[in-house]
């Protein structure tokens, strides 16, 4: 069975890479569309520059750059908050933003009581 080929509300990734900004943007939702409308802010143009510029470990604080269809085929560091997440771009992220795919939370996993817990948890049964 042949994989079937993404398509972006009816367009073919090569399609996409094919059309400006301003034209992908009218195929977005309203909140990525009105991002786009506004312009990239700075450090989203310094990103975009990058990637154009095909550089190598692209690293970024820039959870809100929507992500495009020239980004396909790359991997970008997003920063969590403390460290940096690999992301690598497919063809089914676009559209969404890159904080997206970089949670800043992760599970919390309590364990026994430690030194100076109080007296009521102390006397709980330590298995």
């Amino acid at each position: 069975m042949a994989k079937k080929e993404f398509s972006f509300r009816g367009k073919t990734v090569g399609e996409l890479k094919g059309i400006s900004i301003g034209e992908f943007a009218s195929l977005l939702p309203a909140r990525q569309r009105r991002s786009l409308k506004r312009g990239l802010t700075e450090q989203q143009k310094i990103l975009l520059k990058k990637i154009r510029n095909k550089e190598n470990d692209i690293k970024t604080h820039c959870r809100d750059m929507i992500i495009l269809p020239e980004m396909i085929g790359i991997t970008i560091k997003v920063h969590k908050g403390k460290e940096f997440v690999q992301v690598p771009i497919v063809e089914d992220m676009i559209g969404h933003c890159l904080g997206e795919f970089a949670p800043t939370r992760s599970k919390v996993q309590h364990s026994a009581p430690g030194i100076g817990a109080t007296k009521s948890s102390a006397s709980l049964s330590v298995k």
